[in-house]
């Protein structure tokens, strides 16, 4: 009986996907995508996606962790990106660019929000009550240019245009793994965390990033992978996620942290 309900199942599988003719059926509007999106009754939140790849866009799991939260939480989330050209494409099997490929920021996110996203140029802090920002490379080369120029980066100009509105309308913000050097630049004296400030043997590799965000003038508080630092002053809160190399339930402990300062700060 086990054997013939799983080839009844896998026939259903089938069939919810292929017409009568035999071919696939087209998939469903964007709008009728079942994710985290759907409308809640708690709090509404922005999420700003950075391309879809840790490498060139923003980290999956990241990304997932903090969505995951969300809706546990009872958040109405919405997703953004902006709409340009990322700085390059990855190859994630090589870690390497590659040359020949271009990809758009918007169109890539994407699929992570499975179809249902926005236009970061209309993101208003008026239509939300906090914004959450998941790491990736993306946020250092898609949203600013940290990858390229360091402490003398610049930040896509939506993006300090939100950070800035959030912050004037004493709305919460919430960054994860390099993310955080975008507050970090936009509102000085922040203070934010990126985990350790030593690599320890390889398990904070990107420990030098600490040394960047002072450089900037915020304060950097030392944070474990599954703690999240909350500056209540600002209502910025920050977790490190992949800036350590950990087991993924710890970046997933870290990430759910910062989501529920952030959902804490919207009830104050």
């Amino acid at each position: 009986m086990a054997g013939v309900r799983a080839l009844m199942a896998l026939r259903w599988a089938a069939s919810t996907f292929l017409s009568a003719s035999g071919r696939l059926r087209p998939l469903p509007p964007p709008q009728a995508a079942l994710h985290g999106s759907a409308p809640r009754a708690g709090p509404r939140v922005a999420v700003v996606l950075s391309g879809c790849g840790v490498y060139d866009g923003t980290e999956i799991h990241e990304a997932s962790a903090v969505l995951v939260h969300l809706s546990r939480g009872g958040a109405e989330v919405q997703l953004f990106a902006p709409d340009v050209p990322q700085l390059h494409v990855i190859d994630h099997t090589k870690g390497q660019p590659a040359e020949s490929e271009t990809r758009n920021v918007l169109r890539e996110s994407a699929r992570i929000a499975r179809g249902k996203i926005t236009d970061l140029a209309q993101l208003r802090a008026a239509d939300h009550a906090a914004v959450i920002f998941p790491g990736g490379f993306g946020a250092a080369k898609n949203l600013s240019t940290f990858a390229v120029d360091g402490k003398d980066f610049r930040v896509h100009r939506d993006v300090e245009r939100v950070l800035k509105e959030f912050h004037g309308a004493g709305k919460p913000i919430g960054l994860c793994c390099i993310a955080p050097v975008l507050v970090a630049k936009v509102l000085r004296g922040v203070e934010v965390t990126v985990g350790h400030e030593q690599e320890e043997g390889g398990r904070w590799p990107y420990a030098g990033t600490a040394e960047a965000v002072k450089a900037l003038g915020a304060k950097h508080c030392v944070k474990d992978v599954t703690e999240a630092h909350i500056d209540r002053e600002n209502k910025v809160v920050t977790t490190p996620a992949f800036m350590c190399e950990a087991a993924l339930h710890h970046i997933h402990d870290g990430v759910g942290a910062m989501v529920r300062g952030v959902l804490e700060l919207t009830r104050k």
